[in-house]
């Protein structure tokens, strides 16, 4: 029999998701304890029941996502031995996450916009140990000549996981630009771009015989 989740349990997450909804939307300052209890339907006495301050429930929500990639990234790391397939795990887990709830995302992009001292000593502490991992595969695949030999890893890591955390903050509204499948499309292209910049160009052997046999 699997135990059920205890109400204090239930508080303390229905707390940690709708803060993540709130400062994305609203920010950090812009946000009030009394917001969040609103949302979750407790007093803000429950809410301080499981986090003291306002600055507990955030780092709750950070330690949310840090804990979600800590667990991924070495399962996916190790399941995956070809580059490709590697690309294509840690990519779609990284696209799947932010995009399954945006708010995650536009939680990030606030953070960094508005608390820029404390976002840079969580790019430095705990976030660069999961950021080295990816590029050290991605070194791994440069030296084996699978990369591109001029790909910069960890910037590349960087700029990718930039890429798709504003690609899936507003793929609500920018994706609709396109027409008929325009989200498809849109994650499509995203998926594209950053395989592309990484993996040169494999020949196309059927096009090549074919163009020999028109010969």
């Amino acid at each position: 029999m699997v135990a059920s989740r205890s109400p204090d349990n239930d508080v303390r997450a229905a707390t940690i998701t709708a803060a993540t909804r709130l400062f994305a939307a609203h920010g950090f300052e812009g946000t009030a304890l009394q917001d969040i209890a609103d949302a979750v339907g407790v007093t803000k006495p429950a809410v301080l029941h499981h986090f003291p301050s306002k600055e507990h429930v955030r780092q709750a929500v950070l330690d949310a996502i840090l804990t979600h990639w800590n667990e991924a990234l070495p399962r996916l790391l190790l399941a995956a031995t070809a580059s490709h397939d590697r690309f294509d795990a840690v990519f779609g887990e990284t696209y799947r996450f932010f995009a399954a709830d945006p708010d995650r995302a536009r939680l990030i992009i606030r953070e960094t916009l508005d608390r820029p001292a404390a976002m840079r000593k969580l790019l430095r502490g705990p976030v660069r140990r999961w950021l080295a991992a990816v590029a050290e595969y991605a070194r791994a695949g440069k030296e084996n000549g699978r990369h591109y030999a001029d790909v910069d890893p960890e910037a590349y890591v960087i700029h990718i996981l930039l890429f798709i955390i504003t690609a899936t903050a507003s793929a609500a509204v920018t994706s609709t630009i396109l027409d008929d499948d325009g989200r498809a499309r849109y994650e499509r292209e995203l998926a594209r771009i950053a395989r592309t910049s990484l993996f040169p160009a494999q020949p196309d052997r059927s096009a090549q015989r074919k163009r020999k046999a028109a010969r």
